[in-house]
């Protein structure tokens, strides 16, 4: 690249602001609102509720059941994963704020969060 070439778009970014005359006058006039990388995040994970889903990439094949959005901290975490492991007879950690449980356990899961009394969703398909 010579030394006039610069980036006018990233796929990190978004549309940048340089040697495009209308990406200028667009952010100037304010109707680029809401496509701001900031706004696209999620602003409270806890209303979203306690998912689960089935991930299988990056473990060779196997499943696991991922319970995620559940208003606990670590501790708390680690006590119901030992009963929901007790319960399904299976392994399991906390990774990243999110119970692994090793296995397909989805729909067993969904009545034991209940039972404990978090609401729970299916997630994925």
């Amino acid at each position: 690249m010579g030394q006039n070439n610069r980036i006018v778009y990233s796929t990190e970014h978004g549309q940048l602001a340089g040697s495009m005359g209308e990406a200028n006058n667009h952010k100037k006039s304010g109707k680029d609102k809401g496509t701001n990388t900031s706004s696209l995040t999620i602003r409270s994970p806890n209303k979203q509720g306690v998912r689960i889903r089935r991930e299988s990439k990056g473990r060779g094949g196997k499943c696991v059941s991922v319970i995620d959005g559940l208003p606990l901290d670590e501790k708390e975490m680690k006590a119901l994963l030992k009963k929901l492991k007790g319960q399904l007879g299976t392994g399991g950690t906390v990774k990243n704020a999110c119970i692994e449980i090793q296995g397909e356990h989805r729909e067993k899961l969904l009545p034991l969060l209940e039972k404990e009394g978090h609401k729970a969703r299916l997630a994925g398909g």
